[in-house]
């Protein structure tokens, strides 16, 4: 597999984990057992990706890379939850962003 594919896979693990636990807090508002299933297969889809990949990179670009779930997780919580987003959040974005990017090179 390419690494341009590894890496893409990548970030499509990390957004299935956020997608999963945005439908998850969805749910506890709403108890519909739908938005419960979807979370389920997101999170899931998110672990299997994760599993997948750990086979063609090292643990310690894979494990660490999860940190990218919180990127996502943030812009979503402000999209869809309509939370607030200083400005720590925002220079803890970046470190995040920082890290991994060190973690490529």
């Amino acid at each position: 597999m390419s690494a341009s594919w590894l890496l893409l896979l990548l970030l499509v693990m990390t957004w299935c984990g956020a997608l999963g636990s945005v439908l998850f807090k969805s749910f506890t508002s709403s108890r519909r057992k739908l938005i419960l299933l979807a979370g389920l297969v997101a999170y899931g889809a998110g672990a299997g990706l994760n599993i997948l990949l750990l086979a063609y990179l090292p643990y310690t670009l894979v494990m660490p890379a999860n940190a990218l779930t919180f990127i996502w997780a943030l812009l979503l919580a402000r999209w869809v939850f309509k939370e607030s987003v200083g400005m720590f959040k925002l220079a803890g974005m970046a470190c995040i962003v920082s890290g991994v990017i060190l973690l490529l090179a």
